[in-house]
């Protein structure tokens, strides 16, 4: 599963940089989406790996705090990212002549900065918080590797502040994320009903299809997941786990899939590599 993910961001990212035809807001955000979760799955190997392949259990507090602090902040990214890739369609559909012109190298960069910056910030304060509670008796994570909603069960003390800001980190991230998403799209499709073209509705729609899969399978996994720690006590841990899984490790792994197959100058690009070493061969 590693394996495919490295392989597959990888690739994403090295055929953008080398391609000049790719120099282009979209696969800019594309290669944006391609880095943080390549961050998210190197931020789980040292847990993941050591339960799996050593049978290694444990894990210090300090570690576990980094390892929490790194997958959290790049899974905001990752929403950020999905949110600034859907400005791009958006753009791309509504002002076609002026797309270059309006995301420009600078905004793009300010935009990813922002991101960063972004999760970041918001990270840092649920860090501190957990890090000054007094933690008693045998903690047992019920997941593979350190998730916020997991280490607050842990502290013999009142956790209330951090699920307060737990909640308003989901709520400003992913919440707010997800609704301009929505918005965007709704402005998207106001925008494709009104051209006159059949074949044209259809070739702006086409361009939004790659960006709407990642989308479900991230928000989806995610949904399901806070459902399952919201309501799902008594369901069995099992669940738990494959379903937190998914919800870091599916949407790495589809995503150059999908993008590798629906994008046409990246698909274009993988053939004539692949018939070029064919015929060295």
């Amino acid at each position: 599963m590693y394996i495919i993910i490295f392989i597959g961001n990888g690739i994403i990212l090295h055929i953008i940089r080398i391609d000049p035809v790719l120099h282009q807001p979209m696969y800019f955000f594309l290669a944006m989406l391609a880095f943080v979760e390549l961050g998210v799955c190197a931020s789980t190997i040292p847990t993941v790996l050591g339960i799996f392949l050593f049978g290694i259990h444990d894990i210090s507090f300090g570690s576990c705090l980094l390892q929490m602090f790194s997958m959290h902040s790049f899974t905001l990214m990752e929403s950020g990212v999905l949110l600034a890739m859907s400005v791009d369609r958006f753009v791309a559909i509504y002002s076609p002549l002026r797309y270059t012109t309006i995301l420009t190298i600078p905004r793009i960069t300010g935009m990813g900065a922002t991101i960063a910056l972004r999760s970041v910030m918001l990270m840092l304060p649920l860090l501190f918080l957990l890090k000054g509670l007094p933690f008693c008796g045998r903690n047992t994570l019920t997941h593979s590797y350190c998730l916020h909603s997991d280490l607050i069960k842990l502290p013999c003390a009142d956790t209330r502040p951090n699920s307060i800001l737990g909640l308003f980190v989901v709520i400003s991230t992913f919440g707010l994320d997800s609704l301009l998403i929505v918005v965007s799209y709704m402005l998207i499709l106001h925008t494709v009903l009104g051209i006159a073209s059949g074949a044209g509705r259809w070739r702006a729609l086409n361009t939004c299809v790659s960006h709407i899969c990642a989308v479900l399978v991230y928000y989806v996994p995610m949904i399901s997941l806070s459902l399952l720690h919201r309501f799902g006590q008594h369901l069995p841990p099992l669940l738990q786990t494959i379903m937190a899984n998914a919800y870091l490790f599916f949407p790495p792994m589809v995503n150059p899939i999908v993008y590798s197959i629906k994008t046409k100058e990246i698909r274009n690009i993988i053939v004539r590599t692949l018939s070029r070493k064919r015929n060295e061969v």
